[in-house]
């Protein structure tokens, strides 16, 4: 009976000391240390960079103060950028950037320029689907003849009317010599202007007859 009683009066005072234990936590409880891991700094210059899809890679030549040689690649979203307005990177800017390693590779969290400046960002600027498929169709101005806008959009005075296939100003397109219609032939084909000659002439059908 007394051991009985000694465990008892034991795990009583295991039962007390619980609640007093000063981390809470038992041991070997593992409390997420990949959040209190510091995180890398890098330093390098863009890859490149779509200003479209709003992504692109860095290229990093130093790690923590160590260089790379070669170069690492790591991945930059758009939203990590440290600048305002349209966000985005121009190839061969210096960047500066923190960055951790995941199942994909590395990915930058936050980038700036050298010495926590804003980013410069591209000129360039992503165009609408409208203007892109305007500009597939290959149309021009018809005011000066230019293939990169529309004659609205020139920024040229009124020119001249010209012919728009042969770019001339002596006549219009419906008479440009340079693109003649092909007359269609009796038979549905298409003949040249000099054979429609010829069958007015009458030298085209001059064949000789059966029996002559």
């Amino acid at each position: 009976m007394g051991s009985v009683s000694n465990q008892c009066s034991g795990g009583c005072v295991k039962s007390l000391e619980e609640p007093g234990d000063p981390t809470g936590e038992e041991p070997g409880d593992p409390t997420g240390d990949e959040e209190d891991t510091p995180l890398s700094i890098g330093v390098g210059v863009c890859k490149w960079f779509n200003v479209r899809m709003g992504f692109g890679f860095l290229a990093m030549t130093s790690s923590d103060g160590a260089g790379l040689d070669p170069p690492m690649d790591v991945f930059v979203h758009q939203s990590k950028l440290h600048m305002e307005g349209f966000r985005s990177l121009k190839e061969g800017e210096p960047v500066e950037f923190t960055f951790k390693k995941s199942a994909k590779g590395l990915e930058s969290l936050r980038v700036t320029g050298p010495g926590g400046t804003t980013c410069i960002g591209s000129e360039r600027r992503p165009k609408g689907k409208s203007q892109q498929k305007r500009r597939s169709k290959g149309d021009r101005c018809y005011n000066c003849g230019g293939l990169d806008h529309h004659a609205k959009e020139c920024k040229l005075p009124p020119q001249p009317k010209k012919c728009h296939f042969c770019q001339s100003i002596s006549h219009m397109v419906a008479h440009c010599p340079s693109k003649a219609p092909l007359s269609p032939s009796p038979h549905g084909t298409q003949i040249s202007p000099q054979k429609e000659e010829d069958l007015h002439d009458g030298t085209a059908l001059d064949h000789p007859k059966k029996g002559e």
